[in-house]
């Protein structure tokens, strides 16, 4: 199955519900994934530009966006980005592939 890291932040109002009540938000992420057939391999809270990050293996791409999409319409998140990640396998076939595309630079006759 393919992965994807996702990076997100809380809305204030999240923030201050969370601090609130304290709540383990893996247990929900675990059953958002595990709702479309995927798993949840990492969640992190950082400093930075996000606020968190996960990783989760889905079955294929709508499956992610199904989940994406459904958590950044919860209204928790301020933003959610998601980037599907290549294994080293699959980049060696893309490379491998890309050789057989012939390129031609904007303004540059073939």
């Amino acid at each position: 199955m393919p992965f994807y890291l996702t990076r997100f932040s809380y809305t204030p109002e999240t923030w201050g519900k969370l601090i609130k009540n304290p709540e383990d938000r893996r247990i929900a992420a675990k059953q958002y994934i595990e709702a479309v057939g995927g798993n949840l391999q990492g969640f992190w809270y950082a400093f930075g530009n996000h606020d968190a990050y996960t990783l989760w293996e889905a079955p294929d791409n709508i499956s992610m966006a199904a989940t994406a999409i459904a958590i950044g319409a919860g209204g928790a998140l301020s933003s959610i980005q998601t980037t599907v990640l290549l294994t080293v396998e699959d980049t060696m076939a893309a490379l491998n592939k890309a050789s057989s595309i012939k390129y031609r630079r904007p303004g540059e006759k073939e």
